[in-house]
């Protein structure tokens, strides 16, 4: 994350606070609509393994991601796969 601002400060803090929370928002909705179609994703993988005579989950892969996300945001980024990992093949 850099720290450019998204927009300029007015002399109206209250405006510039709106505007950003604005953002977050739009924000928000993009993480949760992402979110929403990784689970089906990662569920539509397991399902598929499964019907091919696979394990439901590849502990290799999960490990990867895990990494992948500690790697970018260090123990949150750990946190958050965990919970991602959960949401598409649901608890072990």
């Amino acid at each position: 994350m850099s720290g450019t601002m998204l927009t300029e400060p007015t002399s109206e803090p209250d405006t510039h606070i709106a505007a950003l929370r604005a953002r977050i928002d739009e924000i928000d909705a993009t993480l949760i609509r992402l979110w929403q179609e990784r689970a089906a994703i990662s569920q539509e993988v397991g399902s598929t393994r499964v019907a091919a005579g696979g394990t439901r989950l590849v502990l290799s892969r999960e490990r990867e991601i895990l990494e992948r996300f500690r790697s970018a945001l260090g123990a949150d980024g750990t946190q958050l796969a965990l919970l991602i990992l959960r949401a598409g093949r649901g608890p072990l």
